[in-house]
């Protein structure tokens, strides 16, 4: 136990470093950036006094690095200021997209994860078969196919043509779950097409590896039937790579869907981005990239505690 907890607490160690490395090419790379801030926010019909208030109000007359400590110290609390054109706190701002991007990824997760080790442990089954070919040369399609081109074609067949599902995910709160579900399903399914892709062949390619060792040789000497061999023989040893790739693509799910969601005007987190990014309202860039990186970092420490626990030889390295 004391193994795991040193392993887990040297990713945890190294995850947390890594974010403020990041949060410091956030801010700086704002900075960087061509043009006055204040005289961006204020249009170029604003008079110079109104651009030196702006620019104290902004705190922009102190040093670069003393702004991006004092950022970084609200930020650990939960404080990344205030917004530059609504003049609403960022948390408050962020909190509601950030949810209903959760909610999407989650809704994409739900039903790709479980369809695409299935799929993965079939074609493993029946590989080198027309079935394997075919689901390769899908899985290789979805990949190579950007996310939203993806998106307006299923708008196109599915919202446009035949009118099942409506072309913008917009969201009120007075709706029901159901509806909720029917509103989203595109961009869930637009997610779901790209994620089980990798997925599937990650998972085909983890089983197929391990069939090739000697206690599976065994087993299938002994005349063990193929399914068995994969459910009770292999699957088990291929938990800590499928685990890894499962985790992987659910960091892609949340930090990922900036393009989904502004195919199909989902109000989350990656859509204000965008929004942010046009109206030059930096806190709330700086806000949203910084939780995007936070979130990719600790699902790749939840993958890495992962493998760790399902590989003996991770959990002992001696």
């Amino acid at each position: 136990m004391g193994d795991i907890l040193r392993l887990v607490l040297k990713r945890l160690g190294l995850g947390l470093l890594t974010l403020f490395v990041v949060s410091i090419l956030i801010f700086f790379a704002v900075e960087l950036l061509p043009g006055d801030i204040a005289q961006a926010v204020l249009g170029q019909s604003a008079t110079p006094e109104t651009v030196a208030a702006l620019r104290e109000q902004m705190g922009l007359n102190q040093p670069a690095v003393l702004r991006y400590l004092h950022w970084l110290a609200g930020a650990l609390t939960g404080d990344f200021g205030v917004s530059l054109v609504s003049g609403e706190r960022v948390t408050a701002a962020i909190t509601g997209r950030f949810i209903n991007t959760l909610f999407l990824a989650t809704y994409a997760a739900v039903i790709a994860v479980p369809i695409s080790i299935i799929l993965g442990v079939i074609v493993a089954l029946l590989r080198n078969t027309l079935f394997d070919r075919v689901a390769n040369v899908l899985t290789l399609t979805s990949i190579s196919s950007p996310e939203f081109f993806l998106g307006y074609i299923l708008i196109l067949y599915l919202a446009v043509k035949s009118n099942y599902f409506p072309a913008i995910a917009s969201l009120s709160g007075d709706m029901t779950f159901a509806e909720l579900l029917q509103r989203t399903f595109l961009p869930a399914l637009t997610l779901v097409l790209v994620v089980t892709a990798h997925m599937m062949r990650m998972t085909r390619a983890a089983i197929i590896n391990l069939l090739a060792s000697p206690y599976i040789e065994m087993a299938r000497l002994k005349g063990v039937p193929p399914w068995r061999v994969i459910v009770k023989h292999a699957l088990p040893n291929a938990w800590a790579p499928i685990i890894n790739v499962v985790a992987l693509n659910l960091a892609y799910l949340i930090t990922g869907v900036v393009l989904v969601e502004v195919v199909f005007v989902y109000p989350g987190i990656g859509q204000l981005l965008v929004d942010a990014v046009a109206k030059r309202d930096f806190p709330i860039v700086q806000a949203c990239c910084l939780i995007f990186a936070a979130t990719f970092i600790l699902l790749n420490l939840a993958a890495d505690v992962g493998a760790i626990l399902t590989n003996p030889r991770l959990r002992h390295p001696k």
